[in-house]
């Protein structure tokens, strides 16, 4: 893998250690109904559990891409990139939240693209 997909690749793999830690930790704190725009903290209370389990999947995708990372693997980083990019195009559609692909997709869309170059 080149410099700048390795780069690009890191990139994607901390955002979402950062999703992991908004969604497991931060949901039913100020920061993380104010970054997922929840109606209250009740809602957020009760949507707790559903939440650390979303980010658990996204530290999942994370340790995956550190995992093509260490393991040099090109191929092992093409499939989590990809598996990124659903999450945040299918993110983005069932939530009318256009600015999820632009936070999850897109980075995982371009790091793609070096992939290949």
């Amino acid at each position: 893998m080149s410099t700048l997909a390795v780069i690009l690749t890191s990139i994607a793999a901390l955002e979402h250690f950062y999703f992991l830690i908004l969604e497991m930790f931060f949901w039913t704190k100020p920061k993380g109904i104010k970054t997922f725009g929840l109606k209250s903290k009740k809602f957020a209370e009760e949507t707790r559990v559903l939440a650390a389990n979303q980010g658990l999947y996204n530290g999942f995708l994370g340790a995956g891409l550190i995992f093509a990372l260490i393991a040099n693997d090109k191929n092992v980083a093409i499939f989590f990139l990809v598996c990124v990019t659903i999450a945040g195009i299918y993110g983005s559609y069932s939530t009318k939240q256009i600015k999820l692909f632009f936070v999850q997709a897109v980075p995982a869309i371009i790091a793609l693209i070096f992939c290949f170059i």
